[in-house]
């Protein structure tokens, strides 16, 4: 029986993976961790204007417990590096992370010692969304893009081994700082 003659008939064919991918991009919870300009951005976008509550994420977390999604908003330093990764490392899992704007992603403009040239540095990060500051229809087309990417991922021990190599991967990386040649 093709699947538009379930469909007629009143039932849902699916896939477990397929259920628990959709169930979790409706029900991404973000974790409040604006440093820069861009967290101005991302509070507007909890506006009614921008209106992220269409998604779901209406309510910004206070406690890392209670969020799987975190927004690295704005330059990241290295003294705030350490306190990112506590909460990062409190939230349950699954988790994703967002870098927002060109600071976050890579350091943007502030090439010196006191800012962590990337966020991929010390966390794992899902999506990067440039831009100085990044308007907040962009945060939303981001957000977008993570809930396909969400709803795609794999389940349980396949996700957590993905995670892990692509965590070693980054955290091996050669800093931005050390390299040179164009970026200097």
């Amino acid at each position: 029986m093709p699947n538009d003659e379930f469909a007629s008939a009143g039932f849902l064919l699916t896939t477990v993976e397929g259920l628990a991918g959709w169930a979790r991009k409706a029900s991404v919870w973000p974790v409040t961790f604006g440093l820069a300009c861009c967290s101005i951005e991302m509070m507007a976008t909890g506006c009614a204007r921008f209106d992220i509550s269409r998604f779901g994420m209406e309510v910004f977390r206070a406690s890392p417990r209670n969020s799987d999604l975190m927004i690295v908003a704005g330059r990241l330093s290295q003294k705030m590096a350490p306190v990112a990764r506590q909460v990062y490392d409190q939230m349950p899992e699954p988790k994703w992370v967002l870098s927002q704007g060109a600071c976050a992603s890579s350091g943007g403009m502030f090439n010196n010692y006191a800012l962590v040239q990337g966020v991929d540095h010390v966390l794992p990060v899902d999506i990067y969304l440039p831009g100085c500051p990044p308007r907040p229809e962009a945060l939303l087309y981001a957000i977008l893009a993570l809930h396909d990417q969400i709803q795609h991922e794999p389940l349980l021990k396949h996700k957590k081994e993905i995670a892990a190599a692509v965590e070693k991967a980054a955290l091996a990386a050669e800093p931005t700082s050390h390299m040179t040649g164009l970026l200097r």
